[in-house]
């Protein structure tokens, strides 16, 4: 396990959210395996990722066997919690409103990731 920020471990830990449009994969920078910061798992590629717009990286799918998805009622909503299925670090949520033909939109916080 790797060293964590302060802010990755609001995050990963205690299920924190980074401002929208501050890390530094919400947009596309290069190809590559994304991994969970924490226990680097591989958990998306960048052939997944597309900009949704939302300040947050969003990819259509996940790395089969790579997260686990949690109902997650707080805050008055209904939405699904992704961890990772290695290590159950929180990493963010998905929706049913992706723009692809999988109609998934995984929104991941950056400070989750780590892209190589």
């Amino acid at each position: 396990m790797k060293k964590l920020t302060p802010e990755q471990e609001n995050v990963l830990k205690h299920k924190g959210t980074e401002a929208p449009f501050s890390g530094k994969y919400v947009h596309k920078t290069k190809d590559g395996t994304y991994k969970c910061m924490n226990c680097e798992n591989p958990i998306f590629t960048s052939d997944a990722q597309f900009d949704s717009g939302t300040g947050w990286p969003s990819f259509d799918k996940a790395i089969a066997g790579s997260v686990k998805e949690i109902p997650d009622n707080d805050h008055g909503m209904r939405r699904i919690e992704i961890v990772c299925a290695n290590c159950n670090s929180h990493l963010g949520h998905v929706f049913d409103d992706g723009p692809t033909e999988t109609s998934k939109r995984y929104c991941i916080n950056s400070v989750c990731l780590d892209l190589q």
